[in-house]
């Protein structure tokens, strides 16, 4: 069998023993006789799958009693406006409420205008002056805005959030999707967090909702069924078929993770993992990072060549993208946005891969002279 070292951005690698196992349990999951492509998800056979990966996501990540957890579909996309919605939906008619944003990266600006079909958008900080190359500051909100979202990881330009604004008694409204689980979250931090599970989670298909008690039941009512918290929180995440076999993997990965040691464990890895790459950068006479330092992320990190010619640069980038995948090193290539390399390394890469990457690099900056 021929395994590569996938650095994809997502849908990204998962882990080889949850990989096994899901092979192992294909045709009879649980000891059904049924692959959990084919068990009703109002069944009984599917309510401890569901209980499974709840219970264990409530305990790797501190889940307060009083938060609900959702796993729902349409991806980190679709909560761009489900959660402005049902968080600062009005009645036809009334006028729209205001919601910060603070604008990182390309995900953002998507949040924020999708969100404004349904709130006044007002950006209260941007980081697009340096090309989203850092986070920039956070200022206080209006106390009556309805909520203050974030990206706490931008996949496509590689910067993290260390530090949480402050909101006052606005909730703070967080996508997670390329960080959930890479490090300990506080999740009493935060009104709502979303994800998108095709990262760290588990495959795509999979979008993953917690969200404060006190912040559901607020949709108006025209809203679309599929599209309001409370009902979804009513039928237990089963208000229509869920993706089973996603929340199924799902279970498995948070498995996988707490036989790791949990969150803390990942997290040590990650920045090992983070140190060996980034440290490698700082010395290459061939690649650097377009990060500023103070706000470099642990999930995703983009590398381009020194050179400033735009053609030398282009070609290099081009060969360097075709060799490492000969050499069993995949999806190194940048966002089309922003061009580029990328390496994500998520929980599922291990170290061994990081060392991988660098040696080739090592060998290819050789080669390039």
């Amino acid at each position: 069998m021929k395994r590569v070292y996938n650095f994809s951005a997502g849908p990204s690698a998962l882990p080889l023993p949850v990989l096994e196992r899901a092979a192992a349990e294909m045709l009879d999951v649980n000891g059904t006789g049924q692959s959990i492509m084919e068990v009703s998800h109002r069944s009984k056979d599917f309510v401890p799958i569901i209980e499974n990966a709840e219970t264990l996501l409530r305990f790797l990540m501190g889940i307060p009693s009083n938060y609900k957890v959702l796993f729902l579909q349409g991806g980190a996309s679709l909560q761009f406006s489900m959660l402005a919605l049902n968080l600062a939906g009005v009645e036809k008619g009334a006028l729209q409420k205001k919601a910060s944003y603070i604008e990182t990266g390309v995900w953002s600006q998507k949040a924020a205008e999708e969100g404004a079909k349904y709130v006044e958008p007002i950006i209260r900080s941007s980081s697009k002056d340096r090309g989203f190359t850092y986070i920039p500051e956070a200022p206080v909100p209006d106390q009556s805005d309805a909520f203050y979202h974030i990206t706490l990881n931008n996949t496509i330009v590689g910067t993290k959030w260390s530090k949480l604004p402050k909101t006052g008694a606005v909730p703070l409204v967080a996508d997670v999707s390329s960080c959930i689980l890479s490090e300990p979250l506080d999740v009493s931090q935060f009104g709502l967090i979303y994800a998108g599970a095709q990262k760290n989670l588990g495959p795509a298909g999979v979008t993953l909702v917690i969200i404060r008690e006190d912040l559901i039941g607020g949709a108006p009512s025209w809203t679309p069924g599929m599209l309001r918290y409370d009902i979804h929180v009513k039928e237990g995440s089963m208000y229509n078929t869920p993706p089973c076999h996603g929340i199924y993997i799902i279970g498995l990965v948070l498995e996988w993770l707490n036989n790791l040691g949990g969150v803390e464990a990942a997290a040590q890895l990650n920045r090992e993992k983070a140190e060996l790459f980034y440290s490698y950068l700082e010395n290459s006479k061939c690649f650097r990072s377009p990060v500023e330092k103070p706000y470099r992320s642990l999930m995703n990190i983009p590398f381009v060549p020194i050179d400033t010619d735009p053609n030398r640069r282009k070609a290099l980038e081009t060969r360097f993208v075709k060799e490492a995948a000969e050499a069993g090193l995949v999806n190194l290539g940048g966002h089309r946005l922003v061009g580029g390399m990328r390496a994500s390394i998520y929980n599922a890469m291990p170290k061994a891969g990081v060392e991988a990457l660098i040696r080739f690099m090592e060998q290819f900056e050789k080669k390039e002279g």
